[in-house]
């Protein structure tokens, strides 16, 4: 039997002492998905999820009973988390479906592991471990499939999907991921065969999804193979003619300056740098209004953005960042970029006091000789106040005359 190896994360010991509520005494509890597919792999695994029999009621009071505290957060599905020694961790009691719409599941409460293990979506996804010996089952052929490098769908592939729509970006997510070589066949054909089911999913799920796709450390064949299956059409229907170019000079810009992912940025290289295609886009996505705000300003400048310092000025330097790893090119790039390391946007050092103390009524002059001095003290590349003070000295002389 294939068991699990040695993982720091199988020693915490808040994770022995949930064990311990939930095991002893007639009890039982398995480590599912994730935790066990990345310690197969030696990954850094983050979230140990598990799965009992348990049904929440049962699960709550063992915990309780043993010190630890319960947060309710999924009841209704049966997903609680356990807070023991500083340790989150999330418990389900297993499932069965009892009806999907493609969107939710209706879902009954089961004591057969098999079972629960059928309604997760990828073989890799459907392995189970004893936390204390390690020992993994595995129903459906998943280590096999994560030695070769196989992202598959659990049994027929389009009744997976048919349970949940938003399979169909998991599996190329999950492919980008974990696969070697080509695409399952059965599973490739199912996912294109119902990609234009994405429509029914919730703008939010579809927007996390991609955000996700996004992330990977190089989201460029994947992304790819998505707009060859039609997926993208089906997401972004304003997707660029050139986005495969422009995702190309992205990642080696990110390549060269040591620049982590960021799926908006991404994102953008997928758009025209139209900011009212970004509006609409970062609107039908749900996107939250800082996210939009980035998004349409990478659009409103990509085209031939100003110095690096001139832009942060105006749209932020996290945005101007992002609009020069865009369009830059790699012998001026290292140069913008560095600019804005440790450089924090300078306040105007006048005011429109300043100009009234000189003379001006206050009015439309002020604020007119204000912008127009600011203009010049941005182009000028932020001098200081003593050519500020030159500056406005033109500014009112032009007003006067």
């Amino acid at each position: 039997m294939t068991r699990l190896p040695d993982a720091a994360w199988r020693d915490r010991p808040g994770l022995r002492r949930i064990v311990a509520a939930l095991a002893d005494n007639g009890g039982a509890v398995k480590v599912v998905g994730g935790a066990v597919r990345d310690t197969l792999l030696g990954l850094d695994v983050t979230d140990v999820d598990l799965a009992t029999p348990l049904v929440p009621g049962e699960v709550t009071r063992r915990l309780e009973a043993a010190g630890i505290k319960v947060i309710p957060t999924g009841i209704a599905h049966g997903t609680v988390t356990a807070i023991a020694s500083g340790d989150h961790h999330e418990i389900t009691t297993l499932r069965r479906d009892v009806a999907t719409d493609g969107r939710r599941a209706t879902v009954a409460f089961a004591d057969d592991w098999r079972e629960d293990a059928a309604r997760r979506d990828f073989t890799i996804n459907a392995l189970y471990a004893d936390p204390r010996t390690g020992a993994i089952d595995d129903w459906f052929g998943g280590l096999a499939d994560l030695d070769r490098g196989r992202v598959a769908f659990i049994g027929d592939a389009a009744s997976r999907i048919a349970e949940d729509h938003l399979r169909i970006l998991r599996f190329y997510r999950f492919a980008a991921r974990f696969g070697r070589g080509d695409l399952d066949p059965a599973s490739h054909a199912a996912v294109v065969a119902a990609r234009q089911s994405l429509k029914s999913l919730s703008r939010e799920r579809i927007a996390d999804e991609l955000t996700k796709i996004l992330a990977l450390p190089d989201p460029r064949a994947i992304v790819a193979q998505m707009h060859d299956d039609g997926i993208l059409a089906v997401l972004l229907p304003e997707l660029a003619p050139d986005f495969a170019s422009a995702l190309r000079r992205l990642f080696a810009n990110e390549t060269a300056t040591e620049e982590p992912p960021a799926p908006l940025r991404r994102l953008s290289a997928l758009l025209p740098p139209d900011p009212a295609v970004a509006e609409r886009v970062a609107s039908r996505l749900r996107l939250s209004t800082r996210q939009r705000k980035h998004l349409v300003a990478l659009a409103a400048n990509r085209c031939d953005p100003p110095p690096s310092r001139r832009l942060a000025y105006m749209i932020g330097i996290e945005a101007a960042r992002d609009t020069h790893l865009l369009e830059g090119n790699p012998a001026s790039l290292g140069q913008a970029v560095d600019a804005l390391k440790g450089w924090v946007p300078p306040v105007l050092p006048v005011k429109g006091g300043d100009i009234v103390a000189r003379g001006i009524a206050a009015g439309p002059d002020v604020a007119s000789i204000l912008k127009a001095v600011e203009a010049a003290w941005v182009a000028e590349d932020f001098p200081d106040a003593a050519r500020v003070a030159e500056l406005v000295d033109q500014k009112i002389g032009r007003v006067s005359d």
